[in-house]
């Protein structure tokens, strides 16, 4: 027992000690470099010449309490967000549809001239989200015995993100920028649009009375939330066996947790009130950046071409549609950009990202607050219509080109 419990010390320090760089540098840089991406560097290269394949695992971060981290964590962000906001963000999922629009093209045209039809369409679903439609290409390549695509859905998952960090933070932080401006020239009226507190007094839903403090421990909080979380998790088998329709149990989450803020059974920002906030995204973190140790410089070797030329084209497409579909809907080119480009990596990302330029611009916490409210929820509704939804249509339509 003590030799297991020395390497999982030994594998904990590790892991965080390389976030723990990246939110340094991220810092340092006032987040031009985010952190997402400094770690996922540290990872990629520690993985080749230095950490075991399974340290993340190892620091106890395995499949189970990751699941689990997912559930809550976005179930919390639901009660950040009030139904209002929820219901105004549609414009948000056009910006979010444009953009995987935009992808499309530009895999399907420049990247399928230059790289073959084949893998083209291995490709995009990988790119327009997350884990669900990389698995679904690399199964149907496997399916026709060819290696080499396999490799390259998988890659292009993992290594996506290595283009979607470092351009989000840049649109992030001008789109920061012009926000704190906004909340200087008019402060008054800022203060009014950013108080969360404001909000929940003018929720005509919330019936059930708050926690009494004395009994509003990290118990008893974290019992509330999982008791959404729960019902959220059943819910998408529930709605699939009336509807056929399958919405994600983390769609239904982000849902009943702003449902349960609005009528007071759960308090907004739950997580953060119960102390529990930090760890559960440094599990899920965690998780996400152990999918670096499939990424040998053997594979990279066989697919960089391809895998580099289509993620840019990919990204060329998505900037040039989006460009031309923001002032459409009324927002800003870098905010537009940044809502599709959470394609590329999802939450929690989506949050990290929004989290650091809020906090690189913002002077005070009222700044700092005031954009994170307008950046978060665009980020989280754009990332749940890009990764969650539509990237697994998308794969389900475009196996089937695969002969």
């Amino acid at each position: 027992m003590e030799v297991i419990a020395k390497y999982t010390i030994l594998a904990f320090v590790i892991v965080v000690g390389a976030m723990a760089i990246g939110d340094i540098v991220s810092t340092k840089t006032k987040a031009f470099v985010p952190s997402v991406f400094v770690t996922a560097i540290i990872f990629l290269f520690g993985y080749w010449w230095i950490f075991p394949k399974n340290i993340v695992e190892v620091a106890g971060f395995a499949s189970p309490v990751v699941t689990l981290s997912m559930l809550l964590l976005i179930t919390h962000m639901g009660t950040m967000m009030s139904l209002k906001e929820l219901a105004s963000e549609w414009k948000t999922v056009c910006i979010a549809l444009v953009g995987i629009v935009g992808i499309c093209l530009g895999t399907m045209t420049l990247g399928q001239l230059i790289f073959g039809f084949d893998k083209a369409v291995i490709a995009t679903p990988p790119l327009t989200g997350g884990v669900v439609a990389a698995l679904e290409m690399q199964a149907r390549a496997q399916e026709i015995g060819n290696e080499e695509l396999a490799v390259l859905a998988i890659l292009v998952y993992i290594m996506q993100g290595f283009a979607g960090y470092p351009l989000t933070a840049i649109f992030l932080n001008k789109e920061a920028k012009r926000l704190q401006t906004s909340y200087r020239s008019d402060k008054s009226k800022a203060k009014n649009l950013s108080t969360s507190e404001k909000k929940e007094e003018k929720s005509k839903l919330a019936i059930i009375p708050p926690t009494p403090k004395k009994y509003a421990t990290t118990f008893v909080l974290l019992l509330k939330l999982a008791v959404i979380a729960m019902l959220a998790f059943f819910m998408e088998s529930w709605f699939k066996s009336l509807t056929t329709i399958t919405l994600s149990k983390y769609v239904w989450c982000l849902l009943f947790g702003a449902l349960a803020a609005e009528f007071g059974f759960l308090e907004r920002s739950i997580l953060n009130i119960a102390n529990s906030f930090g760890f559960l995204i440094t599990i899920l973190m965690a998780f996400i950046f152990s999918g670096l140790a499939n990424a040998t410089p053997e594979m990279l070797a066989r697919v960089v071409l391809p895998l580099v030329g289509i993620i840019l084209f990919g990204v060329i497409g998505l900037m040039v549609l989006v460009f031309l579909a923001a002032r459409f809907f009324g927002y800003s080119r870098e905010m537009a950009w940044s809502v599709a480009l959470t394609a590329l990596y999802g939450f929690p990302a989506s949050y990290i990202l929004s989290d650091e330029a809020s906090k690189a611009v913002g002077e005070n916490d009222e700044e700092r607050k005031y954009i994170m409210d307008r950046i978060l929820p665009k980020m989280l509704v754009g990332g749940f219509t890009t990764v969650t939804v539509v990237s697994v249509i998308i794969a389900s339509i475009f196996k089937g080109f695969i002969k």
